[in-house]
């Protein structure tokens, strides 16, 4: 069965692969708009899609380089917060140390 398709029933769906509309005999020329190309405004809207595309991505990694800063200063502050703590329980011991030191010598 190899029959043209109908508008009703085209023989494929993608407007590139049908077949190119014939002018019409009855209507005299001139009368329609002219033709144009609208082969700009598509890969426009084309790339305005995409990019819209893009935005989440983007957006998804800023959040993600923004939450790594993040718990990059909190690491740091952590390791600081312990690094101080250390230090004090550090002095404190040297504070014993130095009191037996004395006691011993004392007696």
């Amino acid at each position: 069965m190899n029959t043209a398709g109908t508008i009703d029933r085209p023989l494929t769906h993608d407007p590139k692969k049908q077949a190119p509309m014939k002018p019409s005999t009855s209507e005299p020329t001139g009368s329609a708009t002219p033709e144009f190309s609208t082969h700009g405004a598509t890969v426009s809207r084309q790339n305005r899609t995409r990019e819209m595309q893009l935005i989440p991505e983007a957006l998804a990694r800023a959040h993600m380089h923004e939450r790594l800063h993040d718990a990059e200063r909190e690491r740091r502050a952590v390791r600081l917060a312990t690094a101080r703590r250390m230090q004090r329980r550090a002095e404190r011991a040297s504070l014993r140390a130095r009191r037996a030191l004395a006691m011993a010598v004392m007696q």
